[in-house]
């Protein structure tokens, strides 16, 4: 361990001796317990959808997802409503104060220079009539014995004004069984039809935003108000949405990854690894549910996905269900 480093890791551990958790780890517990009273309380208000092998899922969003949110798909969901808001009574009586949390230097030349690589790729011509393609790899947890892993491909109308396709393919999971509301998490592939949801950006609303950082989080900070527990981690949340798109759209994609770089609680995590165990370097955002870590490859910057998703593809399609020809 080199000096940097060390230096680094005594300012993030407590002094020696103090007995009680830090007031940033209060917060972080704190807002952890209170997401999951969120998911669960969503989890547990979710209709019975219609049919089990092809659903509509525009207004039946996946267990633990929130409706604006197109591509955080993988959710906890657990830990029992009465014990967690124990717990969170217990987390709030013992925080005393809170930090102001600053963006780490380090952080922001990464962002610079993962700004810098996204905007050098070539654009991508998209035709209204295609299909944006992303494959996606996560799990979800509908109970402490109940974990599914998953790998979704969706495809999404580049206009926003036809339906699309969602291909979820449970690698761990439960055989099929008749009559489950969630059978569509059951172990093999299915498919589910995908109709416009005013919450998801467009590929063509994409396209109009701004590409000055400033005025691109500013229009981000609006239309994300009133979500979250703070304004920054909506922000957070919603451009992490917007990456695997983006990186068809070079300029968006740099001047996203440079907005991000004023949000402050953002550190540099030297050995990330993505949910599929792709190694890279990690930058670590404060959300409302913890931290948040994206994952980058070391040599080329190129965005892996976080550790709770990783992103396996994104590209073109001329139709829903085939494979981009490139």
């Amino acid at each position: 361990m080199n000096p940097e480093e060390h230096e680094e890791l005594a300012r993030l551990l407590p002094s020696p001796g103090e007995p009680v958790l830090t007031s940033d780890r209060h917060d972080l517990l704190k807002d952890h317990l209170m997401r999951e009273l969120t998911e669960f309380r969503e989890f547990r208000d979710i209709a019975e959808p219609a049919a089990p092998e092809f659903l509509d899922v525009a207004t039946a969003p996946a267990p633990g997802r929130r409706a604006r949110a197109p591509r955080r798909r993988f959710a906890v969901i657990a830990v029992p409503l009465a014990t967690a808001a124990a717990v969170v009574a217990a987390v709030l009586a013992g925080a005393v104060g809170s930090r102001t949390a600053t963006t780490d230097a380090d952080a922001v030349d990464l962002l610079d220079r993962i700004a810098e690589v996204a905007a050098a790729k070539k654009t991508v011509p998209v035709r209204d009539d295609q299909y944006i393609y992303v494959r996606t790899q996560g799990s979800m947890k509908f109970s402490d014995n109940d974990i599914r892993i998953l790998r979704e491909a969706s495809w999404t109308a580049v206009d926003g004004k036809r339906s699309g396709l969602r291909r979820v393919t449970v690698l761990v999971g439960p055989p099929f069984r008749p009559r489950d509301p969630f059978s569509s998490y059951s172990k093999g592939t299915h498919d589910m039809r995908l109709s416009r949801d005013p919450n998801v950006t467009t590929f063509r609303e994409l396209q109009a935003l701004p590409t000055d950082p400033d005025a691109l989080l500013e229009k981000i900070y609006a239309g994300t108000k009133g979500e979250g527990r703070t304004r920054q981690s909506a922000a957070l949340e919603k451009i992490g949405d917007m990456l695997p798109d983006a990186t068809l759209l070079p300029e968006l994609d740099a001047a996203l990854y440079r907005a991000a770089a004023k949000i402050p609680g953002v550190s540099v995590v030297t050995d990330a690894k993505d949910y599929t165990g792709r190694s890279g370097i990690g930058l670590s955002f404060k959300e409302r549910d913890g931290r948040s870590v994206w994952v980058f490859d070391k040599k080329s910057l190129d965005f892996l996905g976080s550790a709770d998703e990783a992103l396996l593809d994104v590209g073109v399609a001329d139709r829903a269900g085939e494979t981009p020809a490139a």
